[in-house]
């Protein structure tokens, strides 16, 4: 089953059924008017969807539309949490190498996390309206699972009980300001804008033999103006979204609506590429000693898309442009 939420007169949009191959739509506001209810309310409306979700599939209903990725919001245009991994250690690994810094104790046993904005989160064709290049404008690819409410100590072989939908992320993170606010400890705010997200969130079953273990086995192609940039596989994730899980809930229980991320997808083998510039930055410092790669500047655009054997793209395409903000 896929899910999307269009751009409406409310903040929380309109909620629809989303056709396999994305070429349909279906109101579901007689079910659940918003994605946030339909979570709070999953194993009441999960039959229903899913009913209405194989009949638009196989063309019989006469209410349906076509869909246009461009009129949808992130599935969830707010929630009530965001809580973003570092699940790829080769990821953190190649900045501690680039840049001399000092490896993260017990960073290979528990997971890294922080706890970011979630109050406003931008559609897959949003622009991405910043106030100044001299921020280090940058991308990062990522994977996302959205929850239902996790009691505090679910445990790892638990948590994935709890996964209702698996989306994609462009995490846009301001490279130059992110120094002063890590040092500080008390975490990313500047540094992180709205996040951008597909326009659709699908159940689990709809990846098939591609989720597993807790990971999203494919590969996150980028884009940057047109030209690859790469296209790491997420199946690599060192600790899997059950282990994210039942991290953050240790010690509190999780609102149904939290948004849990990856972090930048990552592989030890290079000839991949990266989801992010500041992890190319990095290799640029190991391979020639210097950097070589600049940040993103007005105008520029990137896609980000997962893609299945078959050619489909089960959650549509990031594709953004880069403006000012207007002031």
């Amino acid at each position: 089953m896929k899910l999307a939420t269009l751009k409406s007169q409310t903040p929380d949009g309109r909620l629809v059924l989303v056709s396999r191959d994305l070429s349909t739509a279906l109101d579901v506001g007689h079910i659940a008017a918003t994605l946030q209810s339909a979570i709070e309310q999953w194993s009441a409306v999960e039959p229903q969807l899913q009913e209405l979700s194989l009949a638009l599939n196989t063309g019989e209903l006469e209410a349906a539309f076509p869909f246009d990725p461009d009129s949808a919001a992130a599935p969830l245009p707010r929630a009530w949490q965001w809580l973003d991994g570092s699940l790829f250690l080769s990821h953190g690994e190649l900045m501690q190498r680039a840049f001399n810094l000092d490896p993260i104790a017990d960073a290979d046993q528990i997971p890294l996390i922080y706890q970011g904005g979630s109050d406003d989160f931008s559609g897959p064709s949003d622009d991405i309206a910043l106030p100044s290049e001299e921020h280090g404008i940058d991308f990062e690819g990522e994977f996302a699972v959205i929850v239902d409410e996790v009691p505090m100590g679910t445990v790892a072989q638990q948590a994935l009980e709890h996964v209702r939908l698996i989306t994609m992320v462009n995490d846009v993170s301001l490279r130059a300001l992110a120094p002063r606010e890590m040092n500080t400890g008390f975490g990313f705010l500047q540094a992180k804008p709205s996040s951008s997200f597909a326009a659709v969130a699908v159940t689990p079953d709809e990846l098939g033999e591609y989720w597993h273990e807790g990971r999203i086995h494919l590969p996150l192609t980028i884009h940057w103006n047109g030209e690859w940039f790469g296209h790491p596989n997420a199946g690599a994730m060192h600790f899997g979204f059950h282990e994210l899980i039942a991290h953050a809930a240790l010690t509190r229980r999780l609102s149904a609506g939290t948004i849990l991320g990856s972090g930048t997808v990552s592989n030890h083998d290079r000839t991949v590429g990266s989801a992010c510039i500041s992890e190319r930055r990095a290799i640029d410092v190991i391979e020639f000693g210097e950097i070589r790669t600049g940040f993103m500047k007005f105008g520029d655009r990137i896609r980000i898309e997962a893609t299945l054997p078959d050619g489909s793209a089960p959650f549509g395409a990031i594709d953004q442009q880069v403006v000012a903000a207007c002031r």
